[in-house]
């Protein structure tokens, strides 16, 4: 099978940092489903990993963990899909990636995609929507549902993947007043059309510019990039009592600016049903399922952003340098093999 990987950590610019391979075929067997990757795009847990985790000498790893595609065939345990089944998913961090023309992934960790989309459209969705709603619910435990109660989102780095989705559905799921922050006036739009009542900007004191919308306090909040540069900020800006996530690999923080207001840190990583097989790992192919009756319905939109054309080494070399550059808003798809 064509694929796209890598076998020395690299940086991007290096003509080796992603090549065009074939590798073998992967064989299916007990609860994995086989998989004709249709589309894909690109999160910066691509890029931490290139740059992070090399391969055995010899052998070569391949990225990517959002897709879609369909279902070529079904291991002997497999219930709940058969051929043909169009899915999306975002597999497992400690498994070949999506980045390949055929993908091995548990049953557990695959939803059904939606009939209103097309697989790039598709592709955009499945690891920052699980990382959204699992920060939300499991992590912060926003209450779901429409009658105010006074709480308060603030969304740090609004206008990235998870921030594009996490808005969308503290929106449609919550009552909860949600304040993004942006840098850049494309940006500010982007968070503005995905549903932020306030957009603020986190290059500024975060308490002054809350206060001036009348929020005062945010009840919760969520950091999705440079949490240490933000940190001092954020423990200002959050209430009492109230709950603070965050997804990134920031350097040292001072944990102890939480303690006078009794606020609690919760990480969120969405990997962790699948590294550790918990009890619960379905949780995210039901959510996945609960997620495409959301799209069908028109209750939430697809956050591809931009379309970098078929899957080879080139265009995820584009697609990874510009993640790295801090500059991209939603997320960057591509579709099919050369």
């Amino acid at each position: 099978m064509k694929a796209v990987a890598y076998q020395r950590s690299l940086p991007v610019e290096e003509a080796e940092s992603l090549l065009d391979v074939e590798l073998p075929d992967p064989v299916v067997q007990g609860r994995d489903l086989l998989i004709e990757v249709r589309a894909v795009s690109v999160n910066p847990v691509d890029t931490k990993m290139r740059m992070r985790s090399e391969p055995v000498q010899g052998q070569w790893q391949v990225l990517g963990w959002d897709a879609s595609g369909v279902v070529r065939a079904v291991g002997d345990e497999v219930r709940g899909f058969r051929p043909g089944d169009r899915v999306w998913y975002a597999g497992a961090i400690d498994r070949p990636g999506s980045n390949a023309e055929l993908q091995l992934v548990d049953e557990r960790l695959v939803g059904s995609m939606p009939d209103a989309l097309d697989f790039a459209a598709a592709a955009a969705l499945p690891l920052t929507a699980i990382t959204a709603w699992e920060m939300l619910f499991d992590r912060l435990q926003l209450v779901p549902g429409k009658q105010s109660d006074g709480q308060c989102l603030l969304i740090i780095g609004a206008a990235g993947g998870v921030g594009s989705i996490m808005l969308q559905l503290a929106r449609r799921l919550t009552a909860a007043t949600v304040v993004a922050t942006a840098s850049r006036p494309a940006s500010a739009d982007w968070v503005k059309l995905l549903g932020a009542h306030h957009v603020i900007d986190h290059r500024k004191p975060l308490r002054a510019q809350l206060e001036a919308i009348g929020i005062g306090a945010a009840s919760h909040v969520v950091s999705l990039s440079h949490s240490d540069e933000h940190f001092e900020a954020i423990a200002e800006a959050i209430a009492p009592q109230g709950r603070f996530g965050l997804i990134d690999d920031p350097g040292p923080i001072d944990v102890r600016l939480l303690k006078r207001k009794s606020v609690s840190l919760h990480w969120e990583f969405m990997f962790t049903r699948s590294l550790f097989a918990t009890d619960d790992m379905a949780a995210q192919g039901r959510l996945l399922g609960e997620l495409a009756r959301m799209v069908d319905e028109g209750l939430v939109r697809s956050t591809a952003n931009e379309h970098f054309g078929r899957i080879c080494a080139d265009a995820l070399k584009r697609a990874h340098a510009l993640l790295e550059s801090g500059q991209a808003r939603g997320k960057i798809v591509l579709e099919g093999f050369q």
